[in-house]
């Protein structure tokens, strides 16, 4: 009978192991959840642009020689001025797609340099930050100060 104790100790074991996963599994599934909203925001915000980027290509604004020296100047500053805009669309895009990925590996909403958790005002505000407000205000001192 005494061969049959130990077992009898470590059978109560792996039912309390399996105790602490449920409850691990649905920490992380109302993670999930607290963010459904600003997801939805988030692709959202994707479609559209990538939309825009579509309609941009399909009717491209054609280049015109004007015969005016300053109206040929003036349609290429805003030429300029449109690829500009494209090229921060393009790097919010690549953001939001980054912050889709944070979602889905359960990091989203931690500050990348102290690992505490983004306040959920911030991150509904700026959906693809990965700074606190702490963290972000220093970095953007460090900034002010190298320059």
């Amino acid at each position: 009978m005494k061969a049959d104790s130990p077992p009898k100790r470590m059978s109560p074991a792996p039912s309390v192991v399996q105790s602490v996963t449920p409850k691990r599994k649905a920490k992380t599934s109302s993670q999930g959840k607290k963010y459904v909203v600003i997801r939805r925001n988030l692709e959202r915000q994707r479609k559209a642009l990538l939309e825009e980027v579509v309609e941009g290509l399909a009717n491209p604004k054609s280049q015109e020689a004007f015969p005016d020296v300053s109206d040929q100047a003036s349609a290429e500053a805003e030429q300029n001025f449109l690829m500009r805009i494209r090229e921060r669309e393009q790097r919010l895009v690549k953001k939001i797609d980054e912050a889709l990925a944070r979602m889905d590996q359960d990091i989203y909403g931690i500050c990348e340099r102290c690992e505490e958790t983004i306040p959920y005002p911030r991150l509904k505000a700026r959906p693809v930050t990965t700074l606190c407000i702490d963290c972000k205000t220093l970095e953007e001192q460090e900034e002010k100060s190298r320059r």
